[in-house]
């Protein structure tokens, strides 16, 4: 039985028109002009019979039978790419392309991703560190590693692991500071707490005030100590004995476990939201992706 196929410029526009919500964009993208978008999804739309799109001003909106085609065609356009990539790359070897949030590109994810790269040397490790939200099919992306996923509802997402955050320093810092070598965080003043600005982008971040309110511990509010601008500078500065942090447990693992880093307590604030494995569903049949997701995921847990 012949395959019912339609023409694949036309789909391939009309799948980007969607995904961008406007002819313009997607022309921009495809680097043709906007009318011949539009020329291409009114072929799509004769050659099923169906209205995809209905106009707002410059944006255009999915009908239910545009939500049903736009929904299998990514998918497929994603499989074609993956396909035509394959074959064209003979017996090269297979490339990830994995993004990840600065805060998580080097302390958590560097050394993990580096022992797969070795456990599958026939893979080849794009990585590319940048922040919410990224384009998968714009930039090839096979695998995002972000901070909560409300930004992706289209896509597959995992939770990786929901972190924590408690009180850390040097075990140099407790040396020089008989204080809070003897009674803990009650030994330390106001001004060697580290606090992390973590940006606009956070609503959910946790703080120094409210981890003392959660400890039943009175301590004014004001950041009067060291201002840091990433979660992971601030574990720096307290690696360094310049103070406690109030750091992320899942990036102060290995100074943890190798004693460079100490706990002042274990009382622990979570995150608002966990961190996630984000891809679309085409990229799992890809080889590699599956792999990489068990082995971060097996590590996580």
């Amino acid at each position: 039985m012949p395959l019912s196929i339609p023409p694949l410029n036309a789909l391939r526009a009309f799948e980007a028109a969607a995904r961008a919500g406007s002819y313009v964009a997607a022309a921009e993208e495809l680097k043709v002009s906007p009318a011949a978008v539009s020329q291409q999804i009114r072929k799509l739309e004769a050659f099923l019979d169906k209205q995809l799109f209905m106009r707002f001003n410059n944006r255009v909106v999915l009908t239910d039978a545009g939500q049903a085609v736009y929904a299998g065609a990514s998918d497929a356009l994603q499989a074609i790419s993956a396909l035509t990539e394959q074959v064209m790359s003979g017996g090269a070897k297979s490339r990830l392309v994995v993004s990840v949030i600065s805060s998580v590109a080097q302390r958590w994810l560097e050394p993990r991703l580096a022992a797969f790269a070795l456990r599958e040397p026939t893979l080849r490790i794009d990585l590319r560190v940048e922040p919410d939200p990224v384009d998968f099919a714009r930039h090839n992306i096979d695998l995002r590693i972000c901070y909560g996923a409300n930004l992706y509802p289209e896509m597959t997402i995992i939770g990786l692991l929901q972190d924590e955050v408690l009180p850390l320093c040097s075990p140099g810092y407790l040396e020089r500071n008989p204080r809070a070598r003897a009674s803990g965080i009650d030994g330390v003043p106001d001004d060697d707490l580290i606090h992390t600005n973590w940006g606009p982008s956070f609503v959910s971040h946790p703080t120094w005030h409210a981890w003392f309110a959660k400890s039943g511990i009175s301590r004014p509010s004001d950041a009067t100590g060291h201002q840091v601008g990433m979660s992971s500078l601030a574990l720096d500065f307290a690696r360094d004995g310049v103070g406690v942090a109030l750091g992320q447990r899942m990036m102060a693992g290995d100074d943890l476990a190798a004693g460079r880093l100490l706990p002042l307590s274990t009382i622990t604030i979570a995150l608002g939201h966990p961190y996630c494995l984000v891809y679309p569903r085409s990229k799992a049949r890809k080889g590699g992706v599956r792999s990489l997701i068990h082995w971060l995921v097996g590590d996580a847990g």
